[in-house]
């Protein structure tokens, strides 16, 4: 289960900054149980790395780096310590085989896009066309 720290960290600096694409693949990837996706380091050799490395991966800022993206993005995009990050620290811990914390992750990832989606529908959506009403016969 993911500390309140962990899911702080994920409402506040993960999720405001992670592109539509980056969320797309890190879904992707959880969902598969990907050996892309790793613990215990930002990255071993492309394209293995961890959830912060992928983000970066979709990322235009840190799109073009490769060994520290994920350590760029989580530093220069989303502000936070790398050393330090909850989410990272969670994530390295619990290896392969805590499914309940890929669960968790990938619940809330799932959940931040439904939002974006409904919001970005609501949106695009088109509104009532009131000209008939503003102008008189």
């Amino acid at each position: 289960m993911l500390s309140k720290e962990c899911i702080h960290e994920l409402q506040n600096y993960w999720l405001p900054n992670i592109t539509r694409a980056g969320l797309d693949h890190l879904i992707e990837l959880l969902e598969k149980g990907s050996p892309l996706l790793i613990h215990g380091s930002f990255t071993r050799a492309v394209p293995m790395g961890c959830l912060a490395t992928h983000v970066a991966w979709n990322h235009p800022r840190t799109a073009h780096l490769t060994l520290d993206a994920g350590i760029c993005w989580l530093n220069h995009v989303a502000g936070l310590n790398p050393a330090t990050s909850h989410v990272i620290r969670a994530w390295d811990g619990c290896g392969e085989s805590s499914y309940e914390i890929r669960a968790d992750l990938l619940a809330m990832f799932k959940e931040h896009r439904r939002e974006h989606t409904t919001v970005a529908t609501a949106a695009s959506s088109p509104g009532r066309n009131r000209i008939e009403e503003l102008v008189e016969a």
